[in-house]
């Protein structure tokens, strides 16, 4: 990740003075890798740069800015030198201090954070940058890197639960779709954008090329109907709920519907991993886990989405 600046905007607001602490460098065995962030102010925090006693004092050193009103730093750690962890790495940390009058007003930028003076042309040439990089005490950093359109059609149990699961990681961008509001919990989980559609099929006729979708509704014609509408708008992925009785019947009627046996094996029916059970949270982990998993192939890999099994 990189500097997520509406929702550091939003916990300015929230909270006051705060202090953002982001993951700038690793080497060897560490709890998180580079761009890996977490906002901390008196009475509270959120995220996590993991570690347990490496985030322990690295939470301290955030309060003790704030009390004090220091601004900015940097430091290498050991951890298992300096904070008796056996994970045997170094972390590289950098603490920033932000209020309503410090708040970055756009992306990308750098700013110092141990060094003085004006922007070197050497320095400004490495924006931007994806994770945040700190060279010669100035840190370089961009907006996070958009995730996989991640198109969820229904709010009942199983899309609650696997919205909630997902909505946390950055990989995602989660469109929530359903026929009607009061359907929805309140609040939504961050990082959601809530779609009401009357009728879910003339929506997916317009769902970005490569989203992935899951169809988790509570109705049998419009999942047929949204099956049938995403097979002809394109994606990435489909994925849909039921059983196998429910998806012979499926596959039937989109022969009938003139969709070809190879597009209708695109997609995966039943989802999840039958192992877990059939609890709505057994249902939504197996999914989550298949996505997740998914999603860090494409990142090591460096490959495009493809179309894949929710198996």
């Amino acid at each position: 990740m990189s500097l997520d600046l509406p929702a550091l905007t939003q916990a300015v607001t929230a909270h006051g003075t705060l202090a953002r602490i982001v993951v700038t460098h690793t080497a060897g065995s560490v709890p998180r890798g580079p761009g890996t962030s977490m906002l901390v102010w008196p009475t509270g925090s959120s995220g996590t740069i993991g570690g347990g006693r490496l985030e322990y004092d690295a939470i301290a050193r955030a309060r003790d800015m704030i009390a004090s009103g220091q601004r900015a730093q940097a430091r290498t750690l050991p951890l298992g030198p300096d904070l008796g962890q056996c994970c045997g790495g170094q972390v590289g940390l950098v603490w920033e201090v932000f209020d309503s009058t410090t708040l970055p007003r756009a992306l990308p930028y750098a700013r110092p954070v141990t060094a003085s003076g004006t922007l070197p042309d050497r320095i400004a040439g490495l924006r931007p940058h994806h994770p945040p990089h700190l060279a010669d005490g100035w840190l370089i950093e961009d907006a996070p890197a958009p995730g996989q359109p991640l198109w969820v059609w229904g709010a009942g149990h199983v899309g609650r639960a696997l919205v909630t699961m997902l909505a946390p990681l950055p990989d995602w961008r989660i469109g929530w779709i359903d026929t009607q509001v009061d359907r929805f919990p309140d609040p939504l989980p961050p990082s959601t954008d809530q779609i009401i559609a009357a009728d879910p099929a003339l929506l997916a006729a317009h769902a970005p090329l490569d989203a992935a979708h899951i169809i988790v509704t509570y109705s049998h014609a419009i999942d047929l109907a949204l099956c049938e509408a995403l097979l002809r708008r394109g994606a990435a992925q489909i994925g849909l709920i039921g059983s196998a009785t429910k998806w012979a019947r499926f596959s039937r009627r989109l022969g009938q519907m003139g969709h070809s046996a190879g597009a209708i094996a695109r997609i995966t029916c039943p989802i999840g991993d039958p192992g877990l059970g059939k609890h709505p949270t057994a249902i939504a982990l197996g999914v989550a886990t298949s996505l997740q998993r998914q999603a860090m192939t494409v990142q090591t890999r460096g490959t495009d989405h493809a179309a894949r099994d929710f198996a």
